[in-house]
């Protein structure tokens, strides 16, 4: 691999503008080698008679052998090119604190110097700004450095008072005489001299809560206003645990900061050994004993630190244990396996079988013209789509983990995903296909246990099917042994938890984006709804139900389609009260207008009648115009007049702008399946109607998927515009200031 690609794989994707742009700089270089080939192509030598080549054939005779290593002869050129001044670099004071460079080119005067002078003014612009970002990043892992000591100090403090009753609080005050950097080293000497002073406890304020229902600012208005610390364990395990948390992420900072360092440092280097080569001049060195000599190589702030912060995770994290400790702070990034690609390709093979024979079995028992089609259509098929809308879904969510990839985005960042955990596009693959062959298997039997004489009287078992497979799936996603990739569904467990009792958790990004997801699924919703009642009041045996005649279940038809709409309310309205802003309040009306749409729809579709349909066209198309809006604008931050890329944004991931227009317009055309039940085609000749049906919802987890992309690809370029590459972490205590107000 070239090292550009290798520079380019390697960056932190938040910190990509604060890196050297080497890709430029090779640019230049061609252009300065495009033209000294021109150039000496102009000036060929002149052509030798005969007797001028025998004279140099016979002076070639009497030289002498050059030497491999260029010791003889050459003393004088060697120097010669050695001691030739060709760049000078000198430091300038910044209004920013931090050193920069100005390189002055003294060949000026040659022909076509030109783009050399281009080359290092812009090698020097991206030298200082890499050395100004570095620096400012430094700055701030020193600060968090001193912050991460007062927690400590706070912690200890809190783990004596609960261990130890009988301590006698040290009149040493916390912090004397240390700096930040040696603060946090643990060291024999350090602990010898320094003991814990209970009388922290008297300035600090727990903000730490259990993870129950409720969180802040709920628990403040059921629990009243409780302030100070209890000096429970559970207090002290919670502190322990967001403080190891803390580590961790201050961890990988250094690591990031290291390697872009390093990174940088190999850059100037690579690309100055290029011009060297080009232009036949000895630059490079003068340059790079400036960049030894910089802030970039010199700072050893980071390596100290990273090596503090291991010393002090390892003792009082992880029991003195480096292996485990180690194992913490440097996850593993999980190993690609050769099997799941093998079980891919097998499960689809698989796939491309079971859906043939479904083909023939129904072709040749001509099942499309019998008696028993509508009333298979009508209960039976809704059972198994139920399977193929969470495997469209999955489809839709592996092509995103592709895409997000191939362009680095880093969702897995987004996310909160675990390196050792998460789940890639073929994990993905292979449980949506594996989930799809035992669909096809449960249609197959199902159709083959029907047709078959010998196996009439097993008709309850028939109709189980399905509901055998929809349990076997529920257990597997609540199995509590680790198979199945146990953390992933838990994850997805615990996200699910958060929607449904929302507005009682803080939102994050997992929560609302899940939130999301299931708007998209209301057809699967119902479909459960219709599961219960079949088998649970429908007498299935028979293959018949009479949900559709229960004013309980028209009700539960207006009622469930709109729970995912109300979840995504409350969680608006929690951002709203945190954030104290209008933009939260701004997207709940997106979707309460929403749930207003699907109601009158669904009322329409029981009453009928010309003024409901009036209504239910004006909620419906008043709702899809504001969420195209949002859509376009908010969630991706598209339709910018004034951009560098016209009506798109200034920052784009893929190369074509042609996509997001593409992507744009089938955004809108996808929202608008809802006119399918406006209009009333509900069914066509060749068509019944709960394919039909299928087909509308299956068009809405596409445009999701869609969606979804550029809804991550948005939130990863509001992170890069913020330098933001990893979590904050809340820590878990307040100080007070000299005026006794709390410092979070």
């Amino acid at each position: 691999m070239k090292f550009g690609k290798e520079f380019t794989s390697q960056m932190v994707p938040e910190w990509e503008e604060a890196y050297m742009q080497y890709n430029h700089l090779k640019t230049i270089l061609k252009e300065i080698l495009i033209f000294r080939r021109l150039r000496q192509n102009q000036t060929s030598p002149p052509y030798q008679s005969p007797q001028k080549v025998i004279l140099s054939e016979r002076h070639s005779l009497y030289t002498a052998f050059s030497g491999l290593t260029n010791r003889v002869g050459n003393y004088n050129e060697e120097n010669n090119s050695d001691t030739e001044e060709v760049i000078l670099v000198s430091e300038i004071q910044h209004q920013e604190q931090c050193m920069h460079y100005q390189t002055m080119f003294f060949r000026s005067w040659e022909e076509g110097a030109e783009n050399e002078i281009v080359f290092f003014k812009r090698l020097d612009d991206e030298f200082n700004k890499a050395i100004c970002f570095y620096k400012r990043q430094v700055d701030e892992v020193v600060m968090e450095a001193e912050e991460l000591n007062k927690q400590m100090d706070a912690l200890f403090a809190l783990k004596v008072r609960i261990n130890d009753l009988n301590f006698h609080p040290s009149s040493t005050p916390p912090n004397s005489g240390l700096s930040p950097l040696d603060e946090i080293q643990e060291t024999p000497e350090r602990n010898q001299t320094k003991m814990v002073s209970l009388d922290i406890l008297n300035h600090i304020k727990i903000n730490v809560t259990p993870e129950s229902g409720l969180s802040p600012p709920w628990r403040t208005i059921f629990d009243g206003t409780k302030s100070g610390l209890s000096f429970s364990k559970s207090e002290l395990r919670t502190a322990q645990a967001k403080l190891k948390q803390a580590f961790v992420e201050f961890h990988r900072k250094l690591r990031l900061l290291k390697s872009y360092c390093f990174l940088n440092q190999l850059a100037i280097s690579k690309i100055m050994k290029k011009y060297d080569k080009v232009t036949s001049r000895n630059a490079s060195k003068a340059y790079l004993e400036m960049v030894k000599s910089s802030y970039l190589s010199q700072s050893d702030e980071v390596v100290k630190l990273m090596e503090r912060v291991e010393s002090a995770f390892i003792i009082h994290f992880a029991n003195a244990n480096r292996s485990l400790g180690m194992k913490d702070l440097r996850p593993r990034a999980k190993k690609a396996k050769h099997g799941v690609t093998f079980f891919v390709g097998c499960f689809f093979g698989c796939l491309i079988s079971l859906v043939v024979a479904v083909i023939l079995t129904i072709h040749a028992r001509d099942l499309l013209k019998s008696a028993g089609r509508d009333q298979y259509m009508i209960n039976i098929f809704p059972l198994y789509s139920l399977f193929a809308y969470i495997v469209l879904h999955m489809l839709m969510y592996a092509g995103n983990i592709y895409f997000w990839k191939r362009f680095r985005v880093n969702y897995a960042f987004i996310f909160g995903f675990k390196p050792t955990t998460e789940l890639g596009c073929r994990e993905i693959l292979l449980l949506s296909s594996a989930l799809l062959v035992l669909t096809l298997v449960a249609v197959l039997s199902n159709l083959e246990m029907e047709m078959d004489e010998r196996t009439l009287s097993f008709t309850t078992l028939t109709e189980l099917v399905p509901l055998g497979l929809f349990i076997v799936l529920l257990l597997i996603m609540i199995c509590p042994l680790n198979i199945m990739h146990r953390a992933s569904r838990f994850f997805l467990i615990v996200n699910l938890w958060h929607c449904v009792c929302a507005p009682l958790y803080k939102v994050t990004f997992p929560d609302f984006f899940l939130g999301d997801q299931l708007t998209s699924q209301v057809q699967l919703l119902r479909t459960v709804q219709f599961y219960i009642c079949y088998y649970g009041w429908g007498d299935f045996k028979r293959r018949s139900n009479t949900c559709n005649q229960s004013s309980l279940y028209e009700f539960l038809n207006i009622f469930i389609p709109i729970i995912p709409y109300w979840f995504r309310l409350l969680q608006c309205m929690r951002q709203g009260f945190e954030q104290k802003e209008y933009r939260p309040a701004m997207n709940g009306l997106k979707y309460l207008s929403t749930i207003v749409a699907v109601v009158t729809r669904t009322l329409y579709v029981q009453r009928r009648g010309t003024t409901m349909r009036i209504i239910a066209a004006s909620s419906s198309g008043v709702a899809t115009i504001y969420n195209t809006y949002w859509d376009m604008v908010k969630d991706w931050g598209l339709l910018c007049k004034d951009s560098k890329n016209p009506w798109l944004r200034d920052k784009l991931i893929l190369p074509s702008k042609s996509v997001y227009f593409i992507a744009m317009v089938m955004n809108v055309i996808l929202r608008l399946s809802w006119m399918q039940t406006v209009l009333d085609f509900y069914e066509a000749p060749w068509l019944h109607q709960s394919v039909m049906i299928f087909i509308v919802a299956s068009l809405e987890i596409v445009r999701r998927g869609l969606w979804n992309f550029f809804r991550v690809e948005n939130e990863h370029l509001n992170n890069v515009g913020k330098f933001r590459a990893v979590k904050s972490i809340p820590l878990p205590f307040s100080y007070e200031d000299g005026q006794g107000t709390m410092i979070h």
